[in-house]
């Protein structure tokens, strides 16, 4: 019988082709899958987050900071369009190279080319203006976050690439429905954008410099003390956002080595290891540095996040006298 709608008949369909079943107890598999790192790595300006993508396996940059100018290493030309983002992830993903790493720096920077291609497409001037208003603007932006995410997902899976995804931080109130509001270090990012981002990666990791508060007996007053000792910290605090899927410490010194090592074995490094490197540097700084290193060593054998601190530690003190000429 013929439709006098414009519509197929019912009776016309063809039901879909048959498919295979592919949910099976024959293909249930077991263990931790093993896949290339998806990272953010969020902290204050200097602290070394860009040097720490720098030392992941054969990096590639892509972004326009002057933050890895004393770096050598590979780096695209620096964007000057959205879709001069998605050109570089696709080349990656199309063409053969011999690239393990990519990193994105800073997410921050990214989010303004972002930004200006909704308000081209819109033909405004200012986000706030697309659509008319009422959220329009931020909520096309996000659809070209999940574009960008998306073509980075197809990256890992074509080419097993580690992607680590650099952002500056911002000190954003917090409104706490348990008790008083305060003020925490968050992605400096528009607040859909991060999370988001947040979502997508399996780690989010503050850098900072380790530092302690004191009190003045006299005055009273508390002051910030610094340790020199820069390192990551990957489980969330009042005081800053992180989430941690590779079973990381707490806490870890800001380098590549030792956050793979904590990540492959889902433990701080050997703690026999890192005492011997702390005595062979103590050694070399000597004086009142080696008496404490011996001291500490005794006092916190077996303790591999303690270590790695005095580690990185005296890393810094040795950075410091190679400086001096000494």
């Amino acid at each position: 019988m013929a439709a006098t709608n414009g519509t197929v008949p019912v009776a016309t369909l063809k039901p879909p082709p048959p498919r295979p079943v592919r949910m099976t107890l024959g293909a249930v598999t077991r263990g931790i899958v093993q896949a290339p790192y998806r990272l953010v790595v969020h902290g204050t300006d200097g602290v070394g987050k860009s040097t720490f993508a720098a030392d992941a396996p054969s990096p590639i940059f892509l972004g326009a900071e002057d933050g890895t100018g004393h770096l050598d290493v590979a780096r695209f030309p620096a964007p000057e369009c959205w879709q001069d983002m998605l050109d570089a992830v696709r080349t990656l993903t199309n063409e053969a190279h011999d690239y393990k790493t990519l990193a994105v720096d800073s997410l921050d920077w990214v989010e303004p080319h972002i930004w200006q291609n909704v308000c081209d497409a819109a033909g405004v001037d200012h986000l706030e203006e697309v659509g008319g208003g009422y959220g329009k603007g931020p909520a096309a932006a996000l659809d070209l976050w999940r574009l960008f995410l998306s073509s980075l997902e197809r990256l890992q899976a074509a080419k097993g690439m580690h992607v680590i995804l650099i952002a500056h931080t911002q000190i954003k109130p917090f409104k706490n429905p348990e008790g008083d509001d305060y003020e925490r270090y968050i992605l400096k990012l528009h607040p859909g954008a991060a999370g988001l981002c947040r979502e997508w990666v399996k780690g989010v990791y503050f850098a900072n410099y380790e530092t302690f508060a004191v009190k003045d007996k006299k005055s009273k007053r508390v002051k910030g003390v610094s340790t020199g000792a820069r390192l990551l910290y990957s489980q969330r605090t009042a005081a800053y956002d992180a989430k941690d899927r590779y079973g990381l410490p707490e806490s870890l010194p800001l380098s590549w080595e030792d956050f793979d090592a904590a990540a492959k074995s889902a433990s701080p490094a050997d703690p026999k290891a890192l005492a011997g490197e702390i005595a062979r540097k103590a050694k070399i700084l000597g004086g009142e540095i080696e008496a404490f290193a011996a001291d500490y060593l005794a006092k916190h054998a077996g303790d591999a996040v303690a270590l790695a601190k005095l580690n990185d530690r005296l890393n810094g003190k040795i950075g410091e006298k190679a400086d001096e000429g000494e």
